[in-house]
């Protein structure tokens, strides 16, 4: 068994309480109400900004020239394949100047993965990182096979479910298991704990967005 797929056995339970969660039901039943999905879609931006952050640190750190060039192609299709999803969206929804403050959700997360890649090991690093890749298309997959017919976020669906992002995530799983082989039970121990932290906050960051999270007080 790979080690990455001790991962997704590792969150199994998380990834199941993902898909059933309301937003992403109602997203595949296109009934997800346009301020829930504007919210979600404007704190994404926000999270992906610091995402494409995390990742330029890791190819800093790189070991090698292949590494470097991944992360770099890695962090070069958040800049502009996602941004230019999240662009279509803020111009159908009116959305003139998108929010600048993080939820409470969002900041967690964002600052859990800039703390990880910058201060814990390279390793830990790349688990950290692996979750908003991997669960992205299992959900994005997901939802496709089970999207209503004329579904309003069905651009967002077929971003995700498609084959250009499982590209991305197969090179990402693929230099996680790299990774691992390298180094002790102990450190992959570590890379499993963050690798189960990022799938926590991915919950998290999906729930944020059906409650409208707000800073309280």
């Amino acid at each position: 068994m790979r080690f990455t797929e001790t991962l997704w056995e590792s969150i199994t339970d998380i990834y199941k309480a993902i898909i059933q969660h309301p937003f992403n039901e109602e997203l595949a039943q296109g009934t997800l109400p346009r301020e829930k999905f504007a919210f979600y879609m404007q704190q994404d931006a926000l999270y992906l900004a610091d995402f494409a952050r995390a990742l330029a640190t890791m190819a800093g750190r790189s070991p090698d020239e292949a590494a470097i060039l991944q992360f770099v192609h890695f962090a070069e299709g958040v800049a502009v394949v996602e941004r230019s999803l999240h662009n279509t969206y803020f111009r159908e929804f009116g959305i003139d100047t998108p929010t600048r403050q993080q939820a409470p959700a969002c900041f967690a997360y964002t600052n859990f993965l800039l703390a990880t890649v910058a201060t814990r090991s390279y390793e830990e690093g790349m688990a950290a990182l692996l979750p908003c890749f991997w669960i992205y298309r299992e959900v994005g997959h997901d939802i496709y096979r089970r999207a209503a017919p004329n579904n309003p976020y069905q651009k967002w669906i077929d971003t995700y479910a498609g084959q250009e992002f499982d590209e991305v995530v197969k090179q990402a799983i693929a230099l996680t298991d790299s990774i691992a082989e390298q180094v002790s039970a102990t450190q992959q121990q570590r890379m499993r704990d963050a690798f189960i932290y990022s799938s926590r906050l991915e919950w998290m960051f999906w729930d944020s967005a059906y409650r409208l999270e707000q800073w309280l007080p």
